[in-house]
């Protein structure tokens, strides 16, 4: 084991499985950092967590998504006082990740980037000990921000708007360290598609207008119930559903009726880009990196039941942006289509909102900031 702080390795992007969007931000900056020839290697940190600690972190979180949302919210609210509780937070994350500590220091990376918190809190602490001296950089993974990002120390913050910075500004973080580049997402959906050739090449009526229903990486949220509605739709559309890691629902939405609507189901795809290229709008909720890769495919998106905290503010973003409508309530979700679908200069003013708001090159922004202070074995 090297204590010394002696960097003997590439990068490392850390993230938490604690919904899919931490971790795919990650394998986005790995896949940037890769295409400019500098190694660096993903690490999804709760497998380095203790049994129980993994459970609670993440398939806690699941279980709450699906059936008590509310809860989540509340937990979000409780806990967003800025540097409040971090003394009890980091006695916890470092009791139950002390395999994660051995592989930091087994060999110590050349610089760090954390898409989730827990391993950003694990690295400065190692560094206010003098254990491990490494610059690290916190990508924030939502528009808005809370408390539980907020560390002293932090090298680099890359940030989704300018008014994440303000705040965190106005908190005490020191804004030559906050960089504005948008949410890093893949590489791929900085590509241009021709939108009726992806369709055909997907299986799908090139001139249809195309509704993208995303349940998100685990396939969360009451999507059968969704598509339903999305049913009643007056407007000729046709459906596109994502199911993520979720096979279950994938056999679910397959058996059921489509009276008026055609609907594609897709299930776990590592190639999203093409189906978001292929559509015109997205539906479901406001995770930060969905609504980053839609705002990068040029879609319009039609926000559902957002999850109480992280996605309740990122609705607001991209209400207040003009690049989304939301619906509370799905017995009117097809009334709130047709009335979008019926104004066309309405959606026009919204597609040009999210060309303006889309950052799609966001992992290689991240990357180029960075890799200045690689030495030349990175």
């Amino acid at each position: 084991m090297t204590g010394d702080g002696t960097k003997t390795g590439g990068v490392l992007v850390l993230s938490a499985a604690a919904g899919a969007g931490h971790v795919r931000c990650a394998e986005a900056l790995a896949a940037a950092f890769a295409a400019k020839g500098i190694d660096a290697k993903h690490v999804e940190v709760l497998e380095y967590a203790s049994y129980l600690f993994k459970k609670v972190y993440s398939d806690l979180y699941i279980e709450l998504v699906n059936h008590q949302p509310a809860i989540l919210g509340l937990v979000y609210d409780a806990m967003d006082h800025p540097w409040q509780y971090r003394k009890r937070r980091l006695a916890l994350d470092w009791l139950n990740t002390r395999p994660l500590v051995r592989l930091l220091l087994a060999s110590p990376p050349r610089m760090a980037i954390c898409t989730h918190f827990l391993p950003a809190e694990i690295l400065l602490h190692l560094r206010r000990k003098k254990i491990l001296d490494i610059p690290v950089g916190v990508v924030i993974t939502d528009y808005d921000l809370h408390a539980m990002w907020l560390y002293r120390g932090v090298d680099w913050y890359f940030v989704a708007c300018e008014e994440t910075k303000v705040h965190m500004v106005a908190l005490g973080i020191p804004p030559e360290t906050i960089h504005v580049t948008g949410i890093p997402i893949d590489p791929a959906f900085s590509a241009a598609r021709e939108k009726a050739e992806t369709r055909r090449a997907l299986g799908l009526p090139p001139d249809r207008t195309t509704v993208l229903v995303s349940a998100g990486g685990f396939g969360m949220g009451p999507v059968e119930s969704l598509v339903k509605a999305l049913q009643e739709v007056r407007h000729p559309i046709q459906m596109a559903v994502v199911c993520g890691k979720n096979p279950e629902l994938k056999s679910r939405l397959e058996g059921l009726p489509a009276p008026n609507h055609p609907v594609k189901v897709v299930g776990f795809t590592t190639e999203i880009e093409r189906w978001m290229a292929a559509s015109d709008l997205l539906v479901g909720k406001a995770g930060g990196l969905t609504s980053s890769e839609a705002l990068a495919s040029g879609l319009v998106m039609v926000i559902v039941n957002p999850i109480p905290g992280q996605e309740e503010r990122n609705s607001d973003h991209l209400l207040e942006e003009g690049v989304a409508i939301r619906c509370n309530n799905l017995p009117a979700l097809a009334y709130k289509i047709d009335f979008l679908l019926s104004d066309k200069e309405r959606f026009d003013r919204m597609r040009q909102a999210v060309h303006r708001l889309a950052r799609p090159n966001a992992a290689a922004d991240v990357v180029s900031l960075v890799s200045g202070t690689i030495g030349p074995d990175g």
